[in-house]
């Protein structure tokens, strides 16, 4: 009787998800169906920024291009992290409190890194 109670918790869920396949579903058969089949030239072509493709997709990245998704990791990761422990904060106590000034000073040694290697420097 337990495991049947356990798997009946589970129902909305299961509703849920099989509603959700069956509407995701129609969408993309009727969009096949009802859409406009007119493939040409400029429609097949790689798309890039509104120009024909010009190199190897295999081309070396400016580091620039790593200090600046290095910073943005840095701030996701932050705000991610900080609003759930600014709502907990009165239930974590001292402990939460000084875990996230950790956290938040490896966060801060990452920016003065990408900061000192001109990461936020435009040019």
């Amino acid at each position: 009787m337990a495991s049947s109670e356990f798997l009946l918790a589970y129902l909305p869920i299961i509703v849920f998800a099989a509603l959700a396949f069956v509407v995701s579903s129609a969408m993309i058969i009727g969009s096949l169906l009802a859409g406009p089949k007119k493939p040409d030239k400029d429609k097949l072509a790689p798309y890039e920024c509104g120009f024909d493709a010009f190199s190897d997709a295999r081309s070396k990245f400016d580091v620039r291009f790593y200090l600046v998704a290095l910073l943005f990791v840095i701030f996701n990761l932050g705000i991610t992290f900080l609003f759930p422990w600014a709502i907990t904060l009165g239930k974590i106590g001292v402990f939460g409190f000084w875990s996230m000034i950790v956290f938040l000073g490896v966060l801060s040694i990452g920016f003065i890194y990408g900061w000192k290697k001109g990461a936020l420097d435009w040019e």
